[in-house]
């Protein structure tokens, strides 16, 4: 098969013939009609993760069973399916009650085994990881979920527990801040979305943030941003979400809560020396929770597929681009510093 090919931390990505994987014990092999570029790809590609090299990335993805491995019960061969970005055991403790997102044991295609930037990947324990990709969800849309989507969805209805008519701060409209911002708004909350690209601010408005920041300073009214959350919200955020990730952004969005407010992070910090640091006082003093968010575990796509179906939430207005794999080999190692808005969607077959 066709695949993306990252030889060493670093490396110049390239687009290679591979051996096609087998379907493992109690798995199954999926064909990828479509797979999303994900900012979590270049920190992988970066060596921000511990992951064994020749290797295929990509983790956001869906398709059609092709393989199926012995001792799955729940997928034949044609199903169109879509995984978590997180696969658990199936067997452990975590994944019995429903919580596979954080399985002790889990894997993550493109990060401990080969990934999705080819024409087909292997995916563990599919009765426990595997969702059904209705009819009338085209692949792309699907593949936009297992991610972004599935963990902006999650950070602010699982862990956030976010009510209309609270105030919510996005830093970062990306594909997993812009994912945020339309959930946010379907729920019936009041959305700042803060970014430095101002056409990804753009899509955010039309999207339903009331309002918008410019970040870095290229705003003379947002040089203080938690300041001009503070007074925009009268008085700070119920809810603020980091989909970016570093100390910066991570302390913005904390300094722009209430008192009792709620942070979820989202966005990976790179390593530092040391722990981020980030501002433990008003943590403390402010009685604020700060929350991670780690992905979905299948078992909660129905509540987020029930919204797609119903047209309340529409994850396919944020794919903006469509590429292949050759494409998807040259953009990786700039992906960080990409400025367009929207998520980029592979398709393995261009």
């Amino acid at each position: 098969m066709r695949a993306v090919v990252v030889d060493a931390v670093q490396a110049q990505p390239e687009v290679r013939e591979v051996a096609r994987p087998s379907a493992p014990d109690g798995g199954v092999v999926v064909r990828v009609r479509a797979t999303g570029l994900c900012h979590s790809d270049w920190h992988a590609w970066a060596g921000h993760d511990d992951i064994a090299f020749p290797h295929v990335p990509g983790h956001e993805l869906a398709g059609v069973v092709a393989e199926v491995g012995a001792g799955v019960t729940r997928w034949a061969v044609g199903d169109r399916v879509t995984v978590p970005f997180v696969c658990g055991c199936g067997h452990c403790a975590w994944c019995r009650g429903g919580n596979a997102q954080v399985c002790p044991h889990q894997q993550q295609p493109g990060f401990t085994h080969g990934g999705s930037f080819a024409e087909y990947v292997a995916l563990h324990a599919a009765d426990t990881n595997l969702v059904a990709v209705p009819e009338q969800v085209d692949f792309s849309t699907a593949a936009a979920l297992g991610c972004r989507f599935a963990t902006a969805y999650r950070a602010l209805v699982g862990r956030a527990r976010l009510s209309a008519g609270e105030w919510v701060t996005v830093i970062g409209a990306g594909g997993v801040g812009l994912s945020a911002v339309m959930i946010a708004h379907a729920l019936g909350a009041r959305v700042i979305a803060v970014d430095r690209n101002p056409d990804a601010l753009d899509v955010a408005a039309g999207l339903g943030a009331e309002h918008t920041v410019l970040a870095d300073g290229a705003d003379p009214d947002a040089a203080d941003l938690p300041a001009v959350v503070v007074g925009l919200t009268g008085g700070g955020s119920h809810v603020a979400v980091d989909a970016v990730g570093s100390e910066q952004t991570c302390t913005s969005a904390i300094l722009s809560l209430r008192r009792r407010g709620r942070h979820v992070q989202i966005g990976l910090l790179p390593p530092v020396d040391g722990p981020p640091r980030v501002p433990i006082d008003r943590v403390i003093a402010w009685e604020l929770d700060v929350l991670g968010s780690h992905g979905m575990a299948a078992a909660d796509y129905p509540g987020m597929m029930a919204l797609i179906e119903q047209g309340r939430l529409q994850p396919q207005r944020l794919v903006a681009r469509t590429i292949g794999l050759a494409e998807a080999a040259a953009a990786l190692p700039t992906y960080h510093r990409a400025a367009a808005a929207g998520m980029t969607i592979i398709e393995p077959a261009r």
